[in-house]
C-alpha cells in the first residue's frame, strides 16, 4: 500500500515552464509530460489544484517597466494564465482526468468564475481544477495567488515547480560555491532576499503556516516522489529550519 504524505496539494507551474526549450509560447511536448505526471499523482488520489503563471506569454511587469500602465499589463498577464490554463485543461483531459478552470476575471463562456466551495467539490470529488486569472486583481503576482488559493482551498503544501532542485545560497549556474538549503523558514527567506516566491506570497503562508517544497520539475515523477514524502528540493515552513 501506497502511503501519501500530502492528500491535497496545490502545485504552482510558471508559464515559463510550458514554453519548453523555444522560451516563448506553449511547447505541446512540454505541456503533455507534466499533464501525465499530474494524472499518475490523481492516479494515487492525491487531489490536485493547479495555478500557472503567463510568462510564456505576455508579462506585465516587463511591459509596465517599458512604460504601459501597470493595471492594464497586468490584466493582460491575467489573460495569459487563462490561455496556459485552457492548454492544460485540454493536456489532461485527453489523458482521461476531469478538470474545471476557474477564472477570478469572470469569462462564463470558456471557464467557471472562481468559486470556493465548488473548487473544493470538485477537488473532493477527484478533479484537478486550475485557478486561472491570478488574484483578479493588479499588482498581485500569481505566486501571490497560489499562496491564497493553496489557503482558501486548505492545501496541505505548495509545490513551486522550477528549473533547479531546491533553493541555493547564490544562483548555482554562476557560482560554482553555491550550495542548496534543503530547509529554510520563512523569515529566513524574506531576510536574506532569496528568490522562492516574491514577499507578498512568502508573508500569506508564514501567517498561516502553510509549508512549501519548491522541487525541480525537469526531473520525471518528483511530483509523484514529493507527495510521497520523499525529501527533494527545499522545504520552507515556520519555526526552526532544522526541525
Amino acid at each position: 500500500m501506497t502511503t501519501i504524505k500530502y492528500k491535497r496539494i496545490l502545485l504552482k507551474l510558471s508559464g515559463e515552464a510550458l514554453a519548453g526549450e523555444q522560451g516563448y509560447g506553449i511547447d505541446p511536448a512540454v505541456i503533455n509530460g507534466i499533464a501525465t505526471e499530474i494524472k499518475e499523482v490523481v492516479d494515487l488520489g492525491v487531489e490536485v489544484a493547479l495555478v500557472i503563471g503567463g510568462g510564456n506569454i505576455f508579462r506585465g511587469v516587463a511591459a509596465s517597466s517599458k512604460g504601459m500602465d501597470r493595471a492594464s499589463a497586468d490584466y493582460m498577464g491575467m489573460l495569459a494564465t487563462v490561455m496556459n490554463s485552457l492548454a492544460m485543461q485540454d493536456a489532461l483531459e485527453k489523458l482521461g482526468i476531469d478538470t474545471r478552470v476557474q477564472s477570478a476575471i469572470v469569462m462564463q463562456q470558456i471557464a467557471e468564475p472562481y468559486i470556493r466551495r465548488r473548487a473544493v467539490r470538485h477537488l473532493e470529488k477527484g478533479r484537478v481544477v486550475i485557478f486561472s486569472a491570478g488574484t483578479g486583481n493588479p499588482y498581485f503576482t500569481t505566486d501571490t495567488a497560489a499562496s491564497l488559493r493553496a489557503m482558501e482551498i486548505q492545501a496541505e503544501v505548495i509545490l513551486k515547480a522550477t528549473k533547479v532542485d531546491g533553493v541555493y545560497s547564490a544562483d548555482p549556474n554562476k557560482d560554482k560555491n553555491a550550495i542548496k538549503l534543503p530547509t529554510l523558514t520563512y523569515l529566513e527567506v524574506l531576510q536574506k532576499g532569496l528568490q522562492v516566491m516574491d514577499a507578498t506570497a512568502i508573508s500569506l503562508c508564514m501567517d498561516n503556516n502553510l509549508p512549501m517544497i519548491i522541487f525541480d520539475m525537469t526531473c520525471r515523477d518528483n511530483i509523484k516522489r514529493v507527495v510521497l514524502g520523499e525529501r527533494i528540493g527545499t522545504i520552507v515552513k515556520g519555526g526552526d529550519s532544522n526541525d
